[in-house]
């Protein structure tokens, strides 16, 4: 007798070809990191595909693509193809992650600390 054909699994090589349609970076200009963070626009739409809707769902609030990734149960290059054809659609908008603050000069602090000590 034949064996069943195996199941199609979640992270199979073909699925994720097929997310993707073969390709391999976004298809926008923007370079997307890790620490991108990503908003959407509006709400997924009945057409779109079903990672597409998640990652539309997932931003309603700001997540890092990394935290898509990780969210969605896929790869960081995978998500970076799927947010840069929501950006192409306009259906999302990306930002850089917030700047770490800069340390206050230090000259500044001990001028307020001796102001302070003379009160």
């Amino acid at each position: 007798m034949n064996e069943p054909p195996t199941s199609w699994e979640d992270a199979s090589p073909e699925r994720l070809y097929v997310i993707t349609g073969g390709r391999s970076g976004p298809s926008t200009a923007v370079h997307l990191d890790l620490v991108t963070l990503v908003v959407a626009k509006g709400s997924a739409r009945p057409e779109m595909q079903p990672e597409q809707a998640a990652i539309l769902r997932m931003c309603q609030s700001p997540l890092s693509v990394a935290e898509l990734a990780a969210y969605a149960g896929l790869p960081v290059s995978v998500v970076t193809v799927l947010v840069g054809d929501l950006m192409a659609a306009q259906r999302v908008y990306v930002r850089p992650p917030v700047p770490a603050a800069q340390l206050p000069d230090l000259a500044l602090i001990e001028a307020v600390i001796d102001g302070l000590q003379k009160l």
